[in-house]
């Protein structure tokens, strides 16, 4: 099977629901944002638990996602793509921190061995770990995110995370790799589209666009051309 195969079969399997239980239940992740004259800003999103797989909670597979699987799966589910600044709060904030656990680089990264094994090796940590499906885990993967340099950078997809223990991450922020690359490590975390900001809520989209109220969730000012990078335009 190709890889553009692989990926719409994926996508198939996800638009019509078939992903496990426990991703269904949305954790909160919280945020705080004093602005230069003091005013602060408190935001509350919700975050899938755990990247998102295909199967049930007794048999699934995180599956890594090109950029257009990636936005095409957020926007069928509502959700968004996180920013670098999301992911750093949702590792703070989890329950489960598991260790990167990279495999050998090489071609075998983009195929379904490494995929199977790359699950397993998280299984194992996992129970170890003694951390239940459905808690807010990470550290695991690589994010897909969203960020102003892929406006500089057309086609490309930018990762970033994999969190150490002690909490930096062994990514940096990366637009590398074109869109229709996916490796085992990279993972989707989605982000639900309505955000809570000082107690009401607003459209995330909006809200990242909204130079006055997104520092709150990005480090780069706003997000500029933000549903043109999410292909909703």
């Amino acid at each position: 099977m190709t890889g553009e195969e692989q990926q719409s079969k994926a996508l198939g399997e996800l638009r019509r629901g078939n992903i496990p239980d426990f991703l269904r239940k949305l954790k909160p992740v919280h945020f705080n944002y004093r602005k230069p004259r003091g005013e602060m800003i408190t935001a509350i999103i919700w975050a899938t638990p755990d990247y998102v797989a295909i199967g049930s909670d007794e048999d699934f597979l995180r599956i890594p996602l090109t950029y257009p699987s990636a936005v095409a799966v957020a926007e069928a589910f509502e959700c968004v793509l996180p920013t670098p600044k999301m992911v750093d709060a949702i590792y703070e904030q989890s329950t489960c921190h598991l260790e990167p656990d990279p495999l050998p680089p090489g071609p075998m990264m983009r195929s379904s061995e490494y995929f199977l094994k790359h699950r397993e090796m998280i299984r194992n940590q996992r129970q170890q770990a003694g951390c239940a499906l459905g808690e807010l885990v990470s550290g695991h993967k690589k994010d897909v995110v969203i960020t102003n340099r892929l406006n500089r950078k057309p086609g490309r997809i930018a990762i970033y995370g994999w969190h150490t223990k002690n909490g930096e991450p062994i990514q940096p922020l990366s637009i590398f790799h074109g869109k229709n690359y996916a490796d085992y490590s990279h993972g989707l975390r989605l982000i639900y589209k309505t955000v809570w900001i000082n107690g009401k809520p607003r459209s995330l989209l909006e809200v990242l666009q909204d130079p006055r109220v997104a520092p709150v969730l990005t480090d780069e000012g706003f997000i500029n051309k933000l549903l043109k990078m999410l292909h909703l335009r």
